[in-house]
């Protein structure tokens, strides 16, 4: 087996801040998580019109905000004003869309990891790529543990790579692909990481013997977590902070 790099996160990680339990990709729910437990939690990161890295999953913005049309059409200053609460549940009404800076806040105060997925609105994956990775050196800046930036997009990781080649970073897959070895070492990623159902104990063998970590994606039922962690997983993001405890499974 070769030599694996070095891999400081927990074996969990709490999917877009608490899974299903808080509104996705806010502040209230890298609080929520880390009530449970959780010292680690998974975001995806966009850019604002004017170049504002902030926590959303889709391209637009109706499913979790007031909002209308492209999330990467309005400055920063007009998202945070939309409520990304209100959608999940009336507990949560005008809880606000969240950059990631005010993440970086919390997470340093409060000792939390993050895994930050650079998601791209569509035609701005160079971009995003150097511009997250740059954000993300100054925000984490002095700090013990630096962020680990995945993404499916190889065109925002090759940026992120070129901008901030010492951040470690994470190939995001739902197959694995001919050739999987050579892309990772071309993009210059540390880590694969796959959706879970793809995941076979013969292929985390495989993934760590090239002296790669394994991270996977979404995994909520206890049994499953605990095989994957028992073939060497490295990090299982779950939504099921409630279900799973953070503490659950034995670390790396």
């Amino acid at each position: 087996m070769c030599g694996l790099p070095t891999w400081p996160y927990p074996r969990l990680a709490a999917h877009r801040g608490a899974g299903k339990r808080a509104p996705e990709n806010t502040l209230a729910a890298l609080r929520l998580g880390y009530q449970h437990g959780y010292r680690m939690a998974e975001f995806d990161v966009k850019l604002s019109a004017d170049g504002v890295p902030f926590l959303l999953h889709d391209a637009t913005l109706e499913r979790t905000t007031s909002g209308r049309g492209r999330a990467d059409a309005l400055p920063w200053r007009e998202l945070a004003q939309l409520d990304a609460g209100a959608w999940h549940s009336p507990a949560y009404a005008g809880e606000p869309l969240a950059s990631l800076a005010s993440i970086a806040g919390f997470c340093r105060a409060n000792d939390v990891m993050i895994n930050i997925e650079i998601k791209p609105s569509p035609g701005r994956e160079r971009e995003t790529g150097a511009a997250v990775a740059l954000d993300a050196k100054t925000l984490w800046a002095g700090a013990d543990v630096q962020p680990l930036l995945s993404s499916f997009s190889d065109v925002a990781l090759d940026a992120a790579r070129e901008a901030v080649p010492e951040m470690p970073r994470a190939w995001l897959v739902e197959n694995m692909p001919d050739g999987w070895r050579e892309q990772i070492v071309r993009l210059g990623c540390i880590a694969l990481d796959a959706k879970h159902s793809i995941l076979t104990e013969e292929i985390v063998r495989e993934v760590r013997g090239a002296g790669l970590r394994v991270a996977t994606w979404t995994v909520n039922d206890p049994a499953r977590a605990a095989d994957l962690a028992r073939w060497g997983v490295d990090t299982i993001i779950t939504d099921a902070i409630d279900v799973i405890a953070a503490d659950s499974l034995p670390k790396t």
